[in-house]
């Protein structure tokens, strides 16, 4: 999981509001193959994906190259089809032919180039690869639209940059929660729908760059192979490995007006979790990217722990049986939203409210931080309802000054976020197409 360390995540405004309850249960199947079956298999990818083999799977290391392969073989195995990724001729020069496949089966190579690691003085732009794969909808009148089901698989590596444990230097942060269970949860979906599609196809996704500031997410959101409006919804896995007092988090239950009351019944007929729902569809995860396109999302999450970001979060501490049934609600879920006939209807949620608890002024700009050829903030998005979108802000607009004060990247713009208090009325000036446009906006405040 992106850090909430890293400015994307703060600037996304994701705090955690509770709304706990279930509708009347419901009539909903489950897939016919139940993940609670399969949980030695489970423990096998978490358990491999975590190892000191892998070393972190930092993006742009052999371990994460390895990871991608673990992944593909699964995909091969099951004889699902490739999807045909499309790539930036920087990424595959030697065998581009109009921006489609250059590298192996279910591979989309990338280059991960995040600003912050640059700030940090690390490599800035590092070669790695999205793993996507497709299981075709047996009906054709709906096998061109998509459910998409995603994790990412990198994390931290050796590296301290991004740790809550710097002291220990070079030591493996295995990411065994973050994210081999969210990687290992896709997986498993793989399995439980290969011999069982839905209507709808289901579009597989595996990031790498995640860590660095949702690049691969964003990267396949830019080149993705099938239209953004033939996706119905994107399902997110991060951190679904220490499920406690059965208490799940749900992010996006506001992206679309019939999530809300889906999401509580299949709970009631299968799950009886409690569920934790969170409207907004930005968060600390790949969904954002999805979400900032127009896309409908969920977010599974079991919550945070003493582990997150440091080297023991070890595979041994999974609870593998908690996270099967996390993987058994989820696959219901996408059972309906794959077999039902009529399109969800995209929402763009507002933030969760924001309580007393906060002083920081707030804006509602959803930084790129792949963006590091920009001078200034390059936006992935803008909160619904927030000061920027009032103001008239739109993806895509490049924050070149704020209240007087140029913006040269990310740090340069929250230090100068940081001298305004709620109230104040600023002067954001941004390019758009090339032009200069000022807008006046009223900034809010930021919630706990």
């Amino acid at each position: 999981m992106l850090s909430a360390r890293l400015p994307r995540a703060a600037l996304a405004g994701a705090i955690f509001t509770f709304a706990l309850g279930a509708c009347p249960s419901s009539s909903i199947a489950p897939a016919p193959r139940s993940a609670l079956q399969d949980t030695a298999l489970i423990r096998q990818d978490i358990t491999y994906l975590a190892s000191d083999a892998l070393e972190g799977r930092g993006t742009g290391t052999a371990g994460n190259d390895s990871a991608a392969a673990y992944i593909a073989r699964l995909y091969t195995t099951l004889r699902l089809d490739p999807a045909p990724v499309k790539m930036t001729r920087e990424a595959c020069p030697a065998e581009f032919t109009e921006g489609f496949r250059c590298a192996p089966p279910y591979m989309q190579r990338f280059f991960a180039k995040s600003v912050a690691a640059a700030h940090a003085g690390l490599p800035s732009s590092l070669p790695t690869q999205n793993v996507v794969a497709v299981i075709r909808g047996s009906d054709p009148a709906l096998a061109n639209q998509y459910v998409v089901v995603g994790a990412h698989y990198d994390h931290l590596g050796r590296n301290a940059f991004n740790s809550m444990d710097p002291d220990a230097g070079t030591a493996i942060r295995h990411g065994a929660d973050d994210n081999a269970s969210g990687t290992a949860a896709v997986m498993e979906l793989a399995r439980l729908f290969a011999k069982h599609p839905t209507k709808r196809s289901l579009l597989l996704l595996n990031f790498s760059g995640e860590e660095l500031g949702l690049l691969g997410s964003q990267y396949f959101v830019e080149h993705t192979p099938v239209p953004l409006d033939s996706m119905q919804i994107m399902q997110n896995f991060d951190m679904v490995g220490r499920l406690r007092s059965d208490k799940l988090l749900v992010y996006g239950v506001a992206t679309a007006t019939e999530l809300k009351p889906l999401v509580d019944s299949v709970n009631s007929a299968v799950a009886h979790f409690q569920v934790a729902a969170i409207g907004d569809g930005y968060g600390p995860s790949d969904q954002s990217s999805f979400y900032g396109a127009g896309v409908p999302v969920l977010f599974f999450f079991t919550d945070q722990h003493e582990d997150y970001h440091r080297a023991s979060d070890v595979a041994s501490k999974i609870n593998v049986e908690g996270e099967a049934r996390v993987i058994d609600y989820s696959a219901a879920l996408i059972r309906e939203l794959g077999d039902r006939s009529a399109r969800l209807t995209f929402v763009k949620a507002p933030p969760p409210s924001r309580g007393p608890g906060g002083n920081g002024a707030w804006f509602g700009s959803v930084p790129d931080m792949g963006a590091v050829d920009v001078v200034g903030v390059r936006l992935a998005g803008v909160s619904a309802g927030s000061p920027a979108e009032k103001a008239g802000a739109q993806k895509g607009d490049v924050i070149v000054e704020f209240a007087g004060m140029p913006i040269k990247d990310i740090y340069t713009y929250t230090d100068a976020l940081a001298k305004h208090k709620p109230g104040d009325v600023v002067q954001v000036v941004m390019l758009r197409d090339g032009q200069r446009v000022t807008l006046t906006a009223t900034l809010g405040k930021r919630g706990n």
